[in-house]
């Protein structure tokens, strides 16, 4: 029998997304790597984990960390064989858990073979499968691309090839040129080895890389000017959610998808506007099951460039959950609930405090909120035991991140960069940049966390904390931050019908130092009540029920302080969060 749209496997499920280089070491090269996955596995299930996403394990020169793939139907050697792959499906399976991989279809390699005959004559059979353009001139003569468009990772986003004269689009690295979707041979490729290959192995579905960026048109026009100064401009607004882009994601659900109990969570940047985001997961259109969208994760960045951190407060936090929690409303559409994965900071050192006072209380509050949200909870590798940034004081030259490398060394060369504003950019980037979530993950207080057992550590330095902050400890811990992230996923899978599917609703949405919401089950009155505290001082709240039984709190007392309250009026201590039934 069919499930309804209520039962559905991908919308109860709490996602687990593991980053396979930095995970675990089971050979001691420094790099994580499959079997060390595998060898995890009942870690991973004892958290209360549905379904396993691993980032991308294909073959790869890793000039992206994996997102320049060279071959989809093989893995990265040092990460293992697909023999190992089909180890961990069956043992996903095994044990009641779905495995999810990274779908990322919008480029390859440069290494790939497609690429190489592409780029190996005009007349080649495969050079329609990526966009190349001939040069434009200026009036002097000088050879120009073919627009102004900035790649992701600075620079112009055309690679000038002289073996034929021409250049391709590459939106990120000059070593990830773009496929051209425009091209049906090239869809049917992508569909027949990235997806089907892999599909037929037992794996569960896909998060879909860069989902909304496949139809870039046919015009190629240059973009606004928003920084005179340089030639290459950002051309999102040009390139993302294309006029082929449903037509497109219609036809791989209908080709590919529907043959399978499949699920997709496609990566959705720059489509702020809620209506635009419904058609992409609306059940009956059947494009994606659900997206992520960034504004969450994008607070704090600049406007014009990333890593020129800008400073928020909380009110800002509480319009985004409530604009992405609330726009599904009557709809058959759905949602995620994140705030961290492999390209951000970490959450307790972005969102709240990872002072060392308050370090455990954040990360738990951070819990309570994101167990609390409709829609499919997504976790991200070390988030489970409060892992934080980077510490301040490392160097740059610790950093692996290509795209914060090429914007901090383009700024450093930029005449005129003084060095305050080099300092400044360094600090935004220890915040926001991606290396954040590639430390290795901290398994124990052994030399590299417990991460590698090879001599020289692993690819990536181990954070300094790792003695303070690893799974063996908050193991041993009965109110550790492991262990309250196990409760709180017990929890809601308990409460699913307020906590998974209820409709969001908000209270005192400018108070600047607490979050306040409640999640009411459809169809009934009854509630849940979520008071959180985002400063490191007490803060009075008043709530807007009475009647409150309290069923969480992240302070081992909150039980006895709770006794002491009486009426709406509640004190909560720093980064204290509480949880209540409402019972009125």
């Amino acid at each position: 029998m069919a499930q309804s749209p209520e039962q559905l496997w991908w919308k109860n499920g709490v996602v687990y997304q593991i980053y396979p280089a930095s995970f675990k070491d089971s050979n001691g090269d420094g790099l994580g790597d499959i079997p060390g996955i595998l060898s995890k596995i009942d870690y991973i299930k004892d958290l209360g984990i549905d379904i396993v996403w691993v980032s991308p394990m294909f073959d790869s020169p890793q000039v992206d960390m994996g997102y320049d793939i060279s071959n989809y139907e093989d893995v990265y050697p040092p990460y293992g064989t697909v023999q190992d792959m089909d180890n961990l499906i069956e043992a996903c399976h095994q044990r009641g858990m779905k495995l999810i991989l990274d779908l990322v279809i919008n480029h390859t390699s440069d290494q790939h073979a497609w690429f190489e005959e592409s780029r190996s004559s005009k007349d080649n059979p495969k050079r329609d499968w990526y966009i190349w353009k001939p040069p434009r001139y200026a009036e002097d003569g000088t050879r120009l691309p073919p627009t102004n468009w900035r790649s992701y990772f600075s620079g112009s986003a055309w690679e000038y090839d002289s073996l034929t004269g021409e250049y391709y689009l590459h939106l990120f690295a000059k070593e990830q040129p773009d496929l051209n979707w425009e091209n049906e041979v090239t869809r049917k490729a992508i569909y027949d080895s990235a997806m089907r290959f892999w599909l037929d192995k037992g794996v569960d579905g896909f998060r879909v890389d860069c989902v909304n960026m496949y139809s870039k048109g046919v015009d190629y026009q240059d973009a606004p000017i928003f920084n005179p100064k340089v030639f290459e401009q950002p051309a999102w607004m040009i390139y993302a959610n294309g006029p082929r882009m449903a037509e497109f994601l219609r036809e791989m659900n209908q080709k590919v998808l529907n043959n399978y109990d499949a699920m997709t969570v496609g990566e959705l940047p720059h489509t702020p506007d809620p209506q635009d985001v419904l058609k992409y997961v609306g059940l009956g259109d059947r494009q994606l099951n659900m997206v992520f969208q960034f504004d969450i994760v994008d607070i704090g960045q600049g406007s014009s460039y990333k890593y020129q951190f800008t400073e928020w407060k909380l009110p800002k936090l509480k319009k985004i959950i409530t604009k992405w929690q609330q726009f599904i409303d009557g709809t058959d559409g759905w949602t995620t609930a994140f705030c961290e994965n492999h390209d951000q900071g970490r959450s307790v050192s972005r969102y709240a405090s990872d002072a060392p006072e308050h370090r455990v209380r954040s990360a738990k509050l951070l819990s309570m909120l994101m167990c609390a949200m409709t829609g499919t909870l997504f976790i991200y590798q070390g988030q489970e035991i409060g892992m934080v940034n980077m510490p301040k004081d490392w160097p740059i030259e610790d950093l692996k991140d290509i795209e914060a490398l090429n914007f901090y060394r383009s700024m450093e060369e930029a005449p005129g960069t003084s060095p305050e504003t080099l300092a400044y950019i360094k600090s935004s980037i220890q915040l926001l940049g991606r290396d954040n979530a590639r430390l290795p993950m901290q398994w124990d207080d052994s030399p590299f966390a417990g991460f590698t057992h090879a001599d020289g550590g692993g690819w990536m330095r181990t954070h300094d904390l790792y003695r303070e902050i690893n799974v063996k400890k908050q193991q041993a811990e009965p109110v550790s931050v492991l262990n309250f992230w196990k409760d709180m996923i017990r929890f809601r899978k308990q409460q699913a019908d307020a906590l998974i599917y209820g409709a969001f609703e908000i209270f005192e949405v400018e108070n600047e130092q607490t979050f306040v919401f409640a999640k009411k089950e459809n169809g009934s009155t009854r509630r849940i009540l979520v008071a959180l505290n985002f400063t490191g001082e007490e803060q009075m709240v008043s709530l807007p029920y009475e009647g409150l039984a309290l069923m969480v709190g992240n302070y081992e007392d909150a039980e006895a302080m709770e006794r002491q309250a009486s009426g709406r009026t509640r004190k909560l201590r720093a980064w204290e969060g509480r949880l209540y039934q409402v019972e009125a």
